[in-house]
């Protein structure tokens, strides 16, 4: 795990695809992108949050400065693999990731114990401060199919760019071992792509984007599933509540 880089910052944009506009993209991109080393896999996740949803309800209302954590695989792991803790922050439209590689049990022991596992001083210090803050909590799997492109004159530190497809989700065995099954998140067949650069976009690619009719536009995975989901099904439990207690209750 030494050579998996455990540090990112970069600009990140996304857009919602037809399977038409990622066909004719993807072609197009042929030319200046290749697919990297990994080829399609699935990239499993579970998002971590307070009892009452805190961190995604804070995000879904675009403040200047957000955060998410979660933990992530590649592919379904054994419960011997490693696995990802992640910090997600975005400010200013900046995207920082800091991240911690080690085995689900490990991972677990950092947060429900606080045990220090091995990590810069400032990764191990940024993930203590989010886990005392928030106590988070497993709320939400979610897994995907990835492809990802990169430059080929710059594979290294260049334009990056992901496609993920068939988005499921679920709300029990929270767990990454566990296997990557799950709902559908959206009800028709969409692409959710994201544009990753160092620096601006380049000219080209933004000639891409405007021949083949795609536009930015605001999209987050956990963000979906929590307002068309879980919102709706918290909302009922608490009318639910408040009915059976006698109570008016007001939206």
């Amino acid at each position: 795990m030494s050579a998996v880089q455990l540090n990112f910052q970069r600009f990140e944009k996304k857009y919602v695809l037809t399977p038409e506009q990622y066909d004719r993209l993807f072609s197009l991109l042929q030319h200046d992108m290749k697919i990297d080393q990994y080829g399609l896999h699935t990239i499993c996740n579970v998002y971590y949050d307070t009892d009452h949803y805190d961190l995604i309800r804070r995000s879904i209302q675009k403040p200047v400065y957000k955060e998410k954590f979660r933990l992530r695989s590649y592919g379904v792991p054994e419960e011997s693999d490693d696995i990802f803790a992640e910090i997600k922050k975005k400010y200013q439209g900046i995207v920082y990731k800091s991240r911690i590689a080690a085995t689900w049990d490990e991972i677990q022991q950092m947060i429900k114990e606080g045990c220090v596992l091995p990590a810069s001083r400032q990764i191990q210090n940024e993930m203590q401060w989010l886990l005392r803050r928030y106590r988070p909590v497993p709320k939400v799997y979610l897994a995907y199919e990835r492809i990802a492109m990169e430059e080929k004159e710059n594979p290294a530190g260049g334009l990056r760019i992901t496609f993920d497809r068939n988005i499921r989700w679920r709300r029990d065995d929270l767990n990454l071992c566990a296997g990557d099954a799950g709902q559908p998140l959206l009800p028709e067949e969409r692409i959710i792509m994201e544009v990753k650069t160092p620096l601006a976009v380049p000219l080209w690619m933004v000639s891409l984007l405007s021949e083949c009719r795609i536009y930015p536009g605001s999209f987050s995975k956990y963000g979906t599933c929590y307002q068309r989901y879980i919102a709706v099904s918290e909302f009922s439990d608490s009318k639910k509540y408040f009915i059976q207690r006698g109570q008016t209750y007001v939206k």
